[in-house]
């Protein structure tokens, strides 16, 4: 049911985890794991004879099967899971000719690729919580490393206040960590069985119905719907949402990385390696590659995801249009979002930090960042409004003299009156200036320990 991405293009765009899932031989593989979970569940039932549901089971290999041949009969049928349910009874036949007569008995088209793509999602789940885990353990790391260590706060891409690095580092954490938690109550929640037969209500099965879908569900291990979701598709949506705002998180990490590697900023860097970041005509260059994959991933997540939203206007039982919109839209929403992480997890483990330059950034201005340590501490003296008129012409004097703002406020007898040589001294150290920082840092970290596994 996926559309893979192109080999030349897939490594650079998605995992190598994702792509094993998203593969087309497995999300096929995922439609046969539900036509022998039901053969096997409607034999405990005694739906069909028990005697039906090994042939059934042993015939649903997805190697035995021509990929390319179920798709273009599918192109005549509709969807895939008709000449599929077609070539499987045609391979259970040539074993057992009585047990053919039971594949697929009582399930509908909807009901495999439904089912075959919450199946996928849990796969692809669990492929993005292992590199979740990476890159949260390596910011955690990182957070905890550098949680003294002074940075420029940047606010309009203007140098604004210092702050501790770790405190960035922290944050990434833990905003990754809540996609984490997000997809952990995804996968024990959202992912259900879709089983409803022609028009979801199980009729061809007569009052069995619920004890197959239940058998079902535990055969296959997803959760149980209260009914039938078919022709609702928040569950998907709710997905699609996850993984969108999973990749615009790491976009978000992305963006910052890259803005740090910048040749004028020089802070904070992506790991090093022969021939990575390089030009084909520059050779100093030492570009921002994996940043770059995951704003890719960024910038084509929230239109994937918009995708599978609109398709929850469908009509009636089962929707002619919208719902196909889901098939290549899903994996590939998957896809580009494991490339996204893996680009973050890449940084989160190896990410260089210059603290000299971080240092030299925070003097660039002469002191001009310290701007409003000073007006505060002045403010308790001669009140906010004429404090901050102080510092402000005070700054305009430091940057028309091209002198320190420290050596204007020195020799301004309005501020002197008030404020010691030594206090104005003090006032010029970044780390000092940073408010509860260290506490944020230590509930962001604490935050990380919350989950919502059973």
């Amino acid at each position: 049911m996926s559309t893979q991405l192109s080999p030349l293009l897939a490594p650079m765009l998605s995992s190598v985890a994702m792509r094993a899932v998203c593969d087309d031989v497995a999300c096929l593989q995922y439609m046969l794991d539900f036509e022998a979970a039901l053969a096997r569940a409607e034999a405990a039932v005694g739906v069909i004879p028990s005697s039906a549901a090994g042939p059934i089971a042993m015939a649903c290999n997805a190697n035995a099967f021509d990929v390319a041949v179920l798709g273009d009969a599918a192109t005549k049928s509709g969807n895939l899971a008709i000449p599929l349910v077609k070539a499987l009874t045609a391979h259970v036949e040539k074993a057992d000719a009585l047990a053919a007569r039971y594949v697929h008995w009582g399930a509908t088209s909807q009901d495999v690729i439904d089912t075959a793509a919450v199946l996928t999602l849990r796969a692809g789940i669990d492929a993005l919580l292992a590199d979740l885990n990476r890159a949260v353990a390596g910011f955690a790391s990182l957070a905890q490393k550098h949680r003294q260590t002074a940075v420029v706060a940047r606010t309009w891409l203007q140098h604004a206040l210092p702050m501790p690095f770790g405190l960035k580092l922290a944050e990434y954490a833990a905003a990754l960590h809540r996609s984490r938690l997000r997809l952990q109550r995804l996968r024990r929640e959202t992912l259900a069985l879709q089983f409803g037969g022609a028009a979801g209500t199980l009729a061809a099965l007569g009052d069995k119905g619920w004890l197959v879908a239940e058998k079902l569900a535990s055969e296959l291990q997803l959760t149980l719907p209260d009914a039938p979701w078919h022709s609702h598709r928040d569950r998907f949506a709710e997905a699609a949402s996850a993984l969108a705002i999973l990749s615009g998180t790491c976009g978000k990490i992305a963006r910052d990385v890259q803005l740090m590697m910048q040749t004028d900023v020089a802070e904070a860097f992506e790991p090093s390696g022969e021939g990575r970041g390089g030009s084909s005509t520059m050779p100093h260059k030492r570009n921002p590659v994996a940043a770059a994959t995951a704003l890719a991933a960024a910038t084509m997540a929230p239109n994937l995801a918009a995708t599978i939203l609109a398709a929850q206007v469908g009509d009636y039982e089962r929707s002619a249009g919208p719902w196909h919109a889901e098939w290549p839209t899903l994996p590939g929403l998957l896809l580009v979002s494991s490339g996204a992480l893996a680009s973050i997890v890449d940084i989160a483990e190896g990410l260089e930090v210059d603290v000299a330059r971080m240092r030299a950034n925070l003097d660039a201005t002469g002191g001009l960042i310290m701007a409003e340590a000073v007006a505060m501490t002045l403010a308790e003296q001669v009140g906010k409004q004429q404090a901050h008129h102080l510092v402000q012409a005070a700054s305009k004097r430091a940057v028309a003299e091209k002198s320190a703002l420290h050596d204007v406020l020195a020799r301004d007898s309005q501020v002197t009156a008030h404020l010691s040589a030594e206090k104005i001294e003090k006032l010029f150290e970044p780390m000092a200036y940073q408010g509860v920082s260290q506490i944020l840092i230590d509930r962001l970290l604490a935050s990380l320990d919350k989950t919502t596994e059973k």
